[in-house]
C-alpha cells in the first residue's frame, strides 16, 4: 500500500487557510503569466454587472452573470495544463501538444455555450419573434 504524501495536509481551519492561499496565488500567477486570462477577466469584469442588471429573473442572472465566471475557469484549467505541459518539456511533443490544442478547445466551447447564453436570454427581447 502507498503511503500519504506528506505534503498533503488533513484538515481544519488552517488547512482552509492555507488552500485560500494557494488559490490566491494561482490567480495572481494567471493574472501576471496569462493574457488570455487577463483579457477574459477583464471581459468578464463589464460582463457580469451587466448579466446581474439585464436579466429579469435569477435563472437569467445566473446564466448572464455565471458564463464568463466558467470561462474564467475553464481558462484556468487550461492554463495549468499549458503549465504543466512546459514544465515536462519545451521541445516538441504530440501528446503534449494536444494536451494543450484540447485545453485551448474546452475554452474555445465554454466561450460559445458563453455567448449562447446570452444569445439566448436576450435576443428574444431584441427580436422577438
Amino acid at each position: 500500500m502507498t503511503q500519504p504524501s506528506p505534503y498533503k495536509s488533513t484538515g481544519g481551519l488552517l488547512r482552509i487557510a492555507r488552500a485560500f492561499g494557494y488559490s490566491l496565488q494561482g490567480l495572481g500567477a494567471a493574472w501576471r503569466q496569462e493574457a488570455a486570462f487577463r483579457q477574459e477577466t477583464v471581459l468578464a469584469a463589464i460582463l457580469m454587472p451587466l448579466g446581474l442588471w439585464l436579466g429579469d429573473t435569477a435563472i437569467e442572472r445566473l446564466l448572464l452573470a455565471g458564463a464568463p465566471m466558467l470561462v474564467l475557469v475553464v481558462e484556468l484549467l487550461n492554463s495549468a495544463i499549458e503549465a504543466l505541459a512546459d514544465a515536462i518539456s519545451t521541445e516538441h511533443h504530440p501528446l503534449l501538444g494536444r494536451a494543450k490544442d484540447i485545453g485551448s478547445a474546452a475554452v474555445l466551447l465554454t466561450l460559445l455555450l458563453a455567448g449562447a447564453a446570452w444569445a439566448a436570454v436576450l435576443v428574444p427581447r431584441w427580436w422577438p419573434s
